[in-house]
């Protein structure tokens, strides 16, 4: 966590290592329906500020979700995430020059 904000993580989720969670971002369970439950997050992901990342979803390894994005569909690792609703762009290296340990980076 980088910056001092509010962060809002459900005791259920899982967040993998060497993982980078800006201010405003809330990881939530969704309550009903197909995606009920909450988020398992993969290893070298970073989740920009006021992001939401919320129900029973899988976010891959090496996984860069930009700023105000709506997640609520699996990523597959080496990807892009941004909008509202959520738009991927696969993409080798998403997360150069945002996490710089890339000791548990898969490349």
């Amino acid at each position: 966590m980088a910056h001092f904000g509010n962060i809002v993580v459900n005791p259920q989720a899982k967040i993998g290592s060497n993982c980078n969670v800006a201010q405003g971002v809330t990881i939530g369970q969704s309550n009903r329906g197909a995606k009920k439950g909450s988020p398992t997050i993969g290893n070298c992901v970073w989740i920009g500020p006021n992001s939401v990342v919320v129900g029973n979803i899988v976010i891959g390894d090496n996984v860069l979700i930009g700023g105000g994005a709506m997640v609520n569909i699996d990523i597959p690792s080496n990807s892009i995430v941004i909008g509202n609703p959520c738009t991927v762009i696969p993409k080798m290296g998403a997360i150069d020059g945002y996490i710089t340990n890339k000791y548990f980076a898969k490349d």
